[in-house]
């Protein structure tokens, strides 16, 4: 293969990189923002009959969603890396347009399917006038950042050389924080967290688990498959696996959850202790 072959071959690659990462990083965007902090919606939120409508397959669904964008942000770092290990000079200015592109295309994808043919979820599920927030979800994020990726890669446009691979290492960083971010939400340990139990687990199990923690139970769904919490320390989240969690995540806004908190009616919260005792 000749330079202009290999040059050519690189720039290719460089492109779907980008494309993948931008892709990633509009799904941790949504994760982090709608699904986590906001809590606006679920992935599966219009679902609401047979196994797919219990609450604790709605948060799961969620934490399926982010690990399919750890899986595609890995795959366009991966392609990035070999980029580099074959052509060390390649140029990296074609990563921006199509970065944002994937990032617009991601809105583009999630507003037609997921909003409006399959109907999974909107923007806003307590909202109505569920169609404004799609759409104006879908230019803000959607359609500008796609055509101003797109006139980028027209014209070829990027920064200089040397500013461009400057630019690649924040990215890799800006993934891997919002990565971390999808999966331990910044927050201090009298913030929220969301456990969904596995269907074979029980409650007790759970409540066991907490005995010795300085937590605050703020309410459970009938069944018991879905607990919201307060008081947990990241150790304590992560403990939790081991006693039947199927899923551990939550917010630093606590009131993100109204939505389905104020649906269900719970009564007053009760410390871990006071629970335990009337199970």
């Amino acid at each position: 293969m000749d330079a202009a072959s290999s040059l050519d071959a690189s720039e290719r690659g460089v492109r779907r990189a980008g494309a993948l990462l931008g892709f990633a990083m509009g799904g941790f965007f949504d994760g982090i923002l709608l699904h986590q902090i906001l809590q606006w919606h679920h992935l599966l939120s219009a679902i609401q009959t047979g196994i797919l409508g219990d609450l604790r397959m709605q948060v799961a669904a969620d934490g399926l969603f982010h690990a399919f964008m750890y899986v595609l942000a890995a795959f366009g770092l991966w392609i990035l890396y070999r980029v580099w290990k074959r052509a060390p000079a390649a140029p990296m200015r074609p990563l921006w347009p199509t970065f944002w592109m994937g990032f617009g295309m991601w809105h583009i994808v999630d507003a037609l399917f997921s909003h409006w043919i399959i109907g999974i979820h909107r923007i806003r599920m307590d909202s109505d006038m569920p169609l404004v927030w799609d759409v104006a979800w879908l230019v803000v994020f959607g359609l500008a950042p796609f055509f101003a990726g797109w006139r980028g890669r027209s014209a070829g446009g990027g920064p200089p050389k040397r500013r461009s691979r400057v630019g690649v290492g924040l990215l890799v960083v800006a993934l891997s924080c919002a990565a971390a971010a999808n999966l331990f939400p910044l927050r201090d340990d009298n913030d929220t967290t969301v456990v969904a139990l596995r269907p074979n687990a029980s409650a007790a199990g759970l409540l066991q688990a907490l005995g010795g923690a300085d937590a605050r139970i703020v309410w459970t769904d009938r069944a018991g498959g879905v607990w919201v919490l307060q008081g947990l320390s990241l150790r304590e989240r992560l403990a939790l696996y081991g006693s039947g969690a199927l899923y551990v995540s939550g917010t630093s806004s606590p009131a993100g959850c109204a939505a389905w908190l104020q649906a269900a009616k719970p009564g007053p919260a009760l410390s871990v202790e006071t629970q335990a005792g009337l199970m």
